[in-house]
């Protein structure tokens, strides 16, 4: 280090002059002290001197890497990682540091190339697997990037700053019951974190869960004494009404968890018998469609593992079924019924193809839905002339006259009276309506109502 560098050193950072010797050990501890400080900026001018003076120094590169970081210089940053790997690649925190600084300038699928290799050698290594997880996120690799972090939790599960990562991408992809998961153990361990409570609150109104949702929030709001959190407005939205009905991701998540035993627990368990209640409803009214008894467009609205599907196919010339829940669709294609199967909202389904069908099916699915006039209107759209609606749900006792009520068990019932004024407003015409039960819980048997209602004819 020459006479001018060590002036203009002096200038930059109250580096004192020193002996040449005595230049590297002084422009460490000065890097150091002002990383301490919190000062990244003047850390990084002592690390680029303590380079300059001993090119061939692995540490020091290492060490610019980490100011220019904190400065928020990723260029800088990615050039001092690749400069101390290059001369120490047995070095891991510096190649950790190198798979961060390529996300960091923008370079993803590079450090997903990098963390590849990374977690390869050390597949239990969870800063590892976090930073392949970040890297898969940033190239928009959603599934691999969950993948990840998963494997991160599971290597780390007391790890808020992954679990809250992980909880947000769960959200984004439909998941926010898995995100409520991972995030309400840790909430209950550190009941004064924030961020948890706040994460955990925008979970549950992804899920539509607006009294969760604000007991989280406003937890958040009261520990978040800066705003940084942004929950004030979240809490007035919700307080608005914002949020009353059940969500899609909600039912997804629900349904895709409980795809592997759901036959098992439903009939078994639960004594689920909608199909063949809809079944002996269909045939005790008869055929009204000029195709017949057995050459009918059916479309199973929900169709879950297929179970209506197995009551309806003998109905049917074309089969097809909907289903929010793809791990569902997968058991009902197992089955090899359907004609045609496809994942995707009922009330979409219903309005996709007008005048195409001559019989419509929801065994036990409007519990998940609380306003039922898309649905009609849909329907009605959707029927050939003198086609019909056949569904179950669960009986509301309305005194209130509200129509509709979501339950504890967060299932929807609704009242007689409302769903003769849906079929009213849709033009459709009611041909039966009657008591069911279409399954126990806790051993009773649930209270429901069977209809079916027509379109009528050309």
């Amino acid at each position: 280090m020459d006479r001018d560098s060590t002036a203009q050193a002096d200038r930059e950072g109250a580096i004192p002059l020193v002996q040449p010797g005595d230049v590297p050990g002084i422009l460490f501890q000065t890097g150091y002290d002002r990383l301490y400080a919190a000062d990244a900026a003047g850390a990084a001018r002592a690390f680029r001197l303590a380079c300059a003076a001993d090119p061939g120094s692995g540490e020091a590169w290492g060490a610019l890497a980490d100011s220019t970081r904190d400065a928020g210089e990723a260029a800088g940053a990615l050039a001092a990682c690749g400069r101390a790997v290059a001369l120490d690649p047995a070095v891991w925190p510096w190649r950790i540091a190198l798979a961060e600084a390529l996300r960091a300038a923008g370079r993803f699928e590079e450090a997903v190339t990098t963390g590849q290799v990374l977690t390869a050698e050390r597949p239990d290594s969870a800063t590892a697997r976090l930073g392949l997880a970040r890297a898969l996120a940033a190239a928009g690799r959603r599934d691999a990037a969950l993948e990840e972090y998963r494997e991160a939790v599971a290597l780390r599960p007391g790890d808020r700053e992954t679990a809250l990562e992980l909880a947000a991408l769960l959200v984004e992809a439909g998941d926010a019951l898995g995100a409520v998961e991972l995030l309400q153990p840790l909430s209950r361990r550190d009941p004064e974190d924030a961020d948890l409570h706040a994460a955990v609150g925008r979970a549950w109104i992804a899920l539509q869960e607006p009294v969760k949702a604000l007991t989280a929030l406003r937890r958040a709001e009261g520990l978040d004494s800066d705003g940084r959190l942004g929950c004030a407005a979240l809490i007035a939205a919700l307080e608005g009404g914002a949020g009353e009905d059940l969500s899609a991701a909600y039912v997804r998540a629900l349904f895709d968890r409980y795809a592997d035993r759901f036959d098992q627990d439903l009939v078994g368990k639960l004594g689920y018998s909608a199909p063949a209640l809809l079944r002996e409803a269909v045939d005790r009214l008869g055929p009204a469609s000029e195709h017949g008894a057995s050459g009918l467009r059916v479309l199973d609205l929900g169709c879950g593992t297929g179970l209506a599907g197995v009551a309806f196919r003998p109905l049917a010339a074309h089969l097809a079924g909907v289903d929010l829940a793809p791990r569902m669709v997968e058991k009902a294609r197992a089955r090899a019924l359907y004609d045609e199967l496809s994942v995707g909202d009922v009330v979409a389904a219903v309005e996709a193809v007008p005048g195409a069908w001559d019989l419509l099916v929801a065994a036990d699915v409007l519990v998940y839905l609380g306003h039922l006039t898309a649905l009609f209107a849909g329907a009605a759209k959707a029927l050939r002339p003198a086609g019909r609606f056949a569904a179950t749900v669960e009986r509301l006792e309305d005194a209130a006259g509200a129509g509709y009520a979501l339950g504890p068990s967060r299932r929807y019932a609704h009242s007689e009276a409302y769903l003769r004024e849906m079929a009213a407003a849709a033009g459709l015409t009611v041909l039966l309506m009657e008591p069911c039960s279409p399954r126990r819980e806790k051993g009773v048997g649930v209270p429901g109502l069977l209809f079916i209602v027509e379109k009528p004819a050309a």
